[in-house]
């Protein structure tokens, strides 16, 4: 069975997709700083899943070792899944370039660098699927989170460019939105219940969007309305508004 590559494999939602592809037969490489943390995971999945788990050593913001990286593993996957994120209080962000950086860095800069290796190779072969995590943040830039959303928002475009230059060579591109997700990253977070995803369930969103080839997955699916609604709010008003 074919090998996916997920990248950013210790955050929740990672881990939650991990085992979602590997209890529907697929491989699987686990990319991340520190990656000898994931062993207990890779062993869990391997017995109950009776696939293969890979710990591969990866940092996004590394951007001279991605290359390397991708040529170095043993049998090129046949998807590619960037899950990889940080986000921090946006008026820490503002105030602090080297938090803004690593926003950066993380959820677009590094994002794209590995991604346009994997393109390429994809492109040569005609085959394979990508998957972005990205978010609804990066949908219309608030005051709450701009930095974190205007990077995502960059990840975003990418992603849809992505999707248009790969479609004739046969290879999909899913962009994921997330809004509210239960995780470490939003655990300080007074969040809505009812709009707030748990991690496995937006795993399988995942999954089941990527099998169906659709191009942007919203998860929770209200998120699209919501973001529509939200995108349509004229600026004079936008502007004014507290969200």
């Amino acid at each position: 069975m074919s090998y996916v590559l997920i990248i950013g494999a210790k955050s929740d939602i990672a881990k939650e997709v991990a085992r979602v592809y590997a209890k529907n037969g697929y491989n699987l490489y686990l990319a991340a700083r520190e990656s000898l943390e994931l062993e207990d995971l890779k062993q869990d999945i391997e017995i109950r899943s009776g696939v293969e788990v890979k710990l591969v050593e990866f940092d996004i913001t590394a951007f001279d070792t991605h290359e390397e990286f991708y040529t170095s593993l043993h049998e090129r996957p046949l998807g590619v899944i960037v899950v990889a994120g940080f986000m921090c209080e946006q008026k820490i962000a503002q105030n602090d370039w080297n938090k803004t950086l690593q926003t950066i860095n993380v959820n677009y800069t590094g994002a794209l660098s590995i991604l346009n290796i994997v393109a390429n190779d994809f492109e040569k072969e005609r085959r394979g699927f990508i998957v972005g995590v990205s978010s609804v943040a990066g949908d219309r830039g608030r005051k709450a989170n701009y930095i974190y959303g205007s990077a995502k928002a960059g990840f975003s475009a990418y992603l849809s460019g992505l999707r248009n230059r790969l479609y004739e060579s046969g290879v999909s591109v899913l962009s994921v939105k997330p809004g509210f997700v239960n995780t470490k990253m939003t655990q300080a977070l007074d969040l809505p219940q009812n709009l707030t995803a748990q991690p496995q369930d937006v795993a399988e969103d995942i999954f089941n969007a990527q099998q169906r080839g659709r191009n942007i997955l919203y998860t929770k699916s209200i998120w699209m309305f919501i973001m529509l609604i939200i995108k349509h709010i004229p600026e004079f008003i936008f502007k004014k508004m507290s969200i």
